[in-house]
């Protein structure tokens, strides 16, 4: 009996044996998968931290290179080729500043004591000339590249945009150099020493007021002088004494020759929109009166444009290689804050789509419109008076005080619609100028971008709407390239009159739409032997 229980349970014993035994494996087999499951994931774990250290590596690359070029543009190290002229090697610089490229040449541009500046404490101006600049946070890009030539006395050629600055980009220099000359605020002023020629009476003025202010601290007194207005209280301050003139050429030219005013200790000159005063028949006048000026000069042009004249006459009077600084481009484009409308009508439906639009745009904003012609603009000012509409104008027939009073209840708001010819399509800082509209297409497109200039200022936004008819068919496909330029819209009945721009030349002097760079070679004179010669 117990033998027999002993072998039951040795029987029984076998299959717990077995069943522990495949308990064991089971167990072990799991932790194998587990094992296998976790290296599985080791892998995948590794492989994720492989892919993100390559994309850190990546974005730190990327993120080291774009700091280089900002550092390489911020230091003005970044370099696009050299140019050799004259056995003079130039350097031509391209620079990114708030969105505008800028280009410098001109001799010895690289120099490192040239450099842009990156903030006004960089100018080591004195604070009593920072003054006027109180407002802004740093120089403009034209100030920034200006102040290091023009402080150095170097002759210089400027291209921005209205709005861009130019006026202070030259007049603190202005200021420095009538402090350094004076030998301190209090010195006795006997005749001036800077002088600014300006196109226009509107821009004239415009630019004393920034001056006026600008130089009112540090003691320096200016002058503004210009035509329609009585030339007694002028000439009373030319006698009391000033250090800078800020003039247009007839009336100075007239002071001259009075012998009221003295410029024969003027060594800073300023040529602002010489390439409108040339267009305007100031040739003549500007020649004669920088003859009057010191031979050792300084000479500043500021420009839109750089065409044949303009050129000739920096030759003339700057030094061989003056240093040139463009912002934004020299071609011409139009403020891409400004939404362009064209519209191609015939002449006699212009009246009712001008009166059509003012109660469209007039309800609660400042609109400005353009007319060709003196005659147009007052035949509009009365047609629009007639009308029930409460409008000013500015004309070159209308008298000074006229004008300026005009002006002034526009800017003011008390009289939010105005009239003008093209004297108001530069020099006319009015920021909330909404709309503006051509009645009559001016007679170059570098005016019509002047024109629509005077809306969307200080980075706001503005309206131009444009009457095209069938006379101004010449200039369509340059106002076509305008347009594609700033991504407007191309009206097709615009279309239809082509897109070829005509290239006016003449017999004497070849092609005077042409732009000519700054540092062009000189004509060379050719002397031919005698044919009589053995």
């Amino acid at each position: 009996m117990g033998k027999r229980l002993q072998e039951t349970v040795l029987i029984d014993d076998e299959p717990v044996a077995q069943l522990e035994s495949q308990k064991t494996d089971k167990k072990k087999k799991k932790k194998d998968k587990y094992g296998k499951l976790e290296s599985d994931e080791r892998k995948e774990l590794n492989i994720k931290r492989k892919i993100e250290e390559t994309e850190f590596q990546d974005v730190s690359k990327r993120e080291n290179k774009k700091k280089k070029k900002k550092e390489e543009r911020e230091n003005g190290t970044q370099r696009v080729k050299d140019i050799e002229t004259h056995e003079v090697e130039e350097e031509l610089e391209q620079v990114k500043g708030d969105g505008d490229t800028v280009t410098v040449t001109g001799k010895d541009a690289q120099e490192a004591k040239y450099a842009p500046l990156k903030s006004f404490a960089e100018s080591n101006f004195p604070d009593i000339v920072l003054k006027c600049c109180e407002n802004f946070k740093n120089p403009s890009p034209i100030q920034a590249h200006a102040w290091p030539f023009l402080l150095d006395g170097r002759d210089f050629i400027g291209i921005a945009k209205t709005g861009s600055g130019k006026t202070l980009a030259y007049g603190v220099p202005a200021i420095m150099h009538v402090l350094s000359k004076r030998k301190g605020a209090s010195a006795k002023r006997v005749n001036p020493l800077c002088l600014v020629l300006a196109p226009t009476r509107e821009l004239a003025d415009q630019i004393s007021v920034v001056l006026h202010d600008a130089g009112e601290p540090c003691g320096v007194k200016s002058v503004c002088l210009y035509g329609g207005t009585s030339k007694g209280p002028q000439i009373s301050s030319l006698k009391s004494g000033v250090d800078i003139i800020i003039a247009t050429p007839g009336r100075l030219k007239d002071l001259i020759e009075m012998n009221v005013c003295q410029l024969m200790e003027v060594s800073f000159v300023v040529l602002d929109e010489a390439d409108r005063m040339l267009d305007m028949g100031f040739r003549q006048e500007v020649r004669s009166i920088l003859s009057n000026t010191c031979s050792a000069r300084q000479m500043i042009m500021f420009s839109a444009t750089w065409p044949l004249d303009v050129h000739n006459l920096a030759e003339e009077y700057m030094d061989p290689n003056p240093i040139k600084v463009v912002v934004g481009s020299e071609d011409t484009a139009a403020n891409h804050d400004v939404m362009q409308i064209v519209e191609v009508l015939e002449e006699h439906l212009r009246d009712e789509r001008l009166v059509a639009l003012l109660e469209k745009y007039h309800k609660s904003q400042r609109v400005l419109v353009f007319a060709l012609y003196q005659k147009e603009a007052a035949r509009l000012e009365g047609m629009l008076k007639t009308r029930g509409w409460k409008v000013v104008s500015i004309h070159g027939n209308k008298a000074q005080d006229q004008r300026t009073k005009a002006l002034s209840l526009f800017k003011k708001g008390n009289c939010p619609l105005m009239v003008a010819t093209d004297v108001a399509a530069r020099g006319l800082d009015v920021p909330d100028v909404e709309v503006v509209i051509n009645y009559s297409f001016p007679l170059t497109t570098e005016d019509y971008v002047h024109r629509i200039g005077r809306t969307g200022r200080a980075g706001k936004k503005g309206v131009a709407h444009t009457f095209f008819m069938h006379q101004n068919k010449a200039l369509a496909g340059e106002l076509v390239n305008v347009l594609r330029e700033a991504g407007q819209v191309v009206p097709s009945a615009l279309l239809k009159f082509g897109t070829h721009v005509k290239k006016k030349e003449s017999k004497l002097y070849g092609a005077h739409f042409r732009e000519i760079s700054a540092d062009a070679p000189k004509a060379k004179k050719i002397v031919f032997n005698s044919d009589d010669e053995d």
